[in-house]
């Protein structure tokens, strides 16, 4: 399971980030479509250390929301 953070980016399209895989970023029309993309990212993200035999890193993060 990991942390996902969503939201719209500049271009009218949704974009998803998985901070605990850095670089683990996609993006979509809709977010069900970012959300889909994401998850795909990020379990070729993990096949990927896998395959090349480095380690997964953990999740680490705790969300916050701050009010200003």
């Amino acid at each position: 399971m990991r942390q996902v953070i969503l939201y719209p980016g500049e271009d009218g399209y949704w974009v998803a980030e998985c901070p605990s895989l850095p670089g683990c970023v996609s993006q979509g029309k809709t977010k069900e479509d970012a959300i889909n993309n994401i998850r795909e990212a990020i379990e070729g993200y993990i096949a990927a250390l896998k395959e090349d035999g480095l380690p997964i890193p953990e999740e680490r993060f705790d969300t916050l929301l701050v009010a200003v």
